[in-house]
């Protein structure tokens, strides 16, 4: 599916949403007749120092002034790996980003991430993993670290690598893979209204919460996250 074709899915009812060189920025009307508020990157752009800005603006100017969910679209390169960018203090902009939209869940505005096309590293983290729920559509091919960058740090052969890629999900890029992990919470399907599919999830939103540890245990992509995070808040409560 296109952007336009997704966008026509999601929202019948019509949307305000312009596309200003792979940024996303605007509104749209849900079936039940409120706004969401919508926002991210599109023709895998990748993200950089003056998009997580603009992003970051969007989220900001609506707090205290709107109410309702927000929606971030995902099709973008990795963070832009330029001299200027990290000059800037890129990393701090991006973090800038993914506390903003954790500051607006937190504070009454669920936020829903949809990974339509491509993402990877630092621009997955600060989008789509920043928000409260992740949604894959098929064709999404996501990466926290491809495999050749992931031989440079870790130091393994490719070919170790690829070896673990096949068994375990953390060292995989692909859709599938972030499904088992946790990290998307579930896939849509195309086939189907995708404003049907939303308005599902919407319901379910106040109860939701960020499940992905437990989630990456019960698939079975993360057996020991949800664990470690329990142990630590036990630590926690008993230090008080």
């Amino acid at each position: 599916m296109t952007l336009d074709d997704i966008l026509a899915s999601l929202f019948p009812k019509g949307h305000e949403i312009r596309n200003d060189k792979g940024v996303l920025l605007g509104s749209a009307t849900l079936r039940r007749g409120d706004k969401m508020l919508v926002l991210g990157v599109a023709d895998r752009t990748a993200l950089g120092v003056d998009e997580a800005i603009r992003l970051s603006g969007h989220v900001l100017a609506s707090i205290g002034r709107d109410s309702g969910p927000i929606l971030v679209l995902v099709d973008s390169d990795s963070q832009r790996m330029s001299k200027r960018d990290e000059l800037l203090g890129l990393n701090e902009f991006l973090a800038h980003l993914a506390k903003v939209l954790i500051h607006a869940d937190m504070n009454g505005r669920p936020t829903i991430g949809l990974l339509y096309g491509h993402s990877a590293a630092g621009a997955l983290l600060a989008t789509g993993l920043a928000t409260r729920v992740l949604i894959g559509l098929p064709g999404a091919h996501p990466a926290v670290m491809d495999l050749p960058s992931m031989a440079k740090v870790t130091k393994l052969s490719m070919e170790a690598l690829e070896k673990k890629a096949k068994s375990t999900p953390v060292f995989a890029p692909g859709l599938s893979n972030l499904v088992q992990m946790g990290a998307v919470h579930m896939t849509w399907s195309n086939d189907a209204s995708l404003a049907d599919q939303l308005e599902v999830l919407l319901a379910d939103m106040p109860a939701a919460r960020d499940q992905r540890d437990t989630l990456g245990k019960a698939r079975g992509g993360r057996l020991k996250a949800a664990d470690i995070a329990e142990r630590v808040r036990d630590l926690a409560l008993q230090a008080r």
